[in-house]
């Protein structure tokens, strides 16, 4: 199966969407299947006002047509809600021709944090996107439950899998740090909250890994905490594998990578209560959660970091890519 995927997020950013697109397309290939992307690399663009590592596409929608009918798609999948997802879910609508989407990420609350955006007007115009496809991906069953009391419909689960021959337990230590060492590996903006981590009065060391706008104002506000800036492949396992918890501030996150990639490395989670999968990773024992994030970490260190690693070895990049290819088969009907 040839599936088009049109997606909005794209390289320079390093988020959890790209990281798991292209996990799928890697993985899709091993399988037999096919991934083809229309990305922002094939237009002009112009930085998204305030977050520059975020590029907004100017396409017009002829050339973003043709490039649709020169990939000759079995289904066309859009990753994201963007300019480029506008205008693909116009052009599959016309062509009639069968399209996923995945709700990725919290824009009511995301955008509630940044500008005086009222919810459920942003929940209105995602509703009108998702439902008009064939089917909308989820990465948790909690998720789609939240969802569908908005007026979501045809949602369908697509989990995600972890690398854990990469993020695994090491024997030696690149974080030469008073211990303990409280590590959070997040993109720096409003959105995830990281002054909640920041702020807490916590024996040891705090760690963050990662790049964004508000770096500066948060280095500059907490110099007592190790900003190391993005980390990728062999130096960010090593840097999992090298702290003996993770804190994860975000309130709105709806799966979280960096959780298995934290687990499969062995690292207990300290949270604030949630759904999902941070509710999933405490049930197994494997995370606190506790409105006081300090409680949380603290009591996270007790934690057995062989039963976090064995949590997160559920989640295969395999068994991920196959939910994706079931989905689209069952939208198309």
């Amino acid at each position: 199966m040839r599936v088009l995927v049109v997606t909005d997020a794209w390289h320079p950013q390093v988020n959890g969407v790209v990281r798991s697109l292209e996990q799928l397309e890697a993985e899709a290939r091993r399988l037999g299947e096919e991934i083809v992307f229309i990305t922002p690399e094939q237009f002009r663009t112009v930085p998204m006002p305030g977050y520059a590592e975020i590029r907004l596409s100017l396409a017009r929608p002829k050339i973003l047509n043709d490039l649709i009918d020169a990939a000759k798609p079995d289904a066309v999948h859009l990753a994201t809600e963007g300019p480029l997802g506008l205008l693909a879910r116009r052009a599959c609508r016309q062509r009639n021709l069968s399209f996923t989407t995945c709700y990725h990420t919290r824009y009511p609350q995301y955008l509630r944090a940044r500008l005086p955006v009222p919810e459920p007007l942003t929940y209105a115009l995602l509703r009108k996107f998702h439902n008009s496809g064939d089917g909308t991906m989820v990465a948790t069953e909690a998720l789609g439950s939240e969802l569908r009391e908005k007026g979501f419909n045809r949602l369908m689960l697509w989990s995600r899998g972890v690398d854990t021959n990469l993020f695994r337990p090491r024997d030696e230590s690149v974080l030469d740090l008073p211990g303990p060492i409280y590590l959070c590996v997040a993109r720096l903006a409003v959105e995830k909250n990281l002054e909640a981590f920041l702020k807490l009065d916590l024996e040891g060391s705090k760690v963050i890994v990662g790049d964004g706008p508000d770096r500066a104002s948060l280095q500059a506000a907490y110099p007592d905490a190790h900003f190391l800036g993005a980390q990728f492949g062999e130096d960010l396992a090593r840097v999992y594998a090298s702290a003996d918890v993770f804190v994860f501030p975000s309130r709105t996150e709806t799966f979280g990578l960096v959780l298995l990639e934290a687990l499969a490395s062995g690292l207990p989670i300290a949270a604030f209560p949630g759904a999902g999968l941070i509710r999933d990773v405490a049930d197994a024992g494997s995370a606190v959660l506790h409105e006081d994030l300090a409680v949380a970490a603290r009591q996270a260190l007790h934690l057995s970091r062989p039963d976090a690693r064995a949590f997160a070895s559920q989640f295969s990049f395999e068994q991920s890519t196959r939910q994706f290819f079931e989905n689209v088969q069952r939208a198309m009907g």
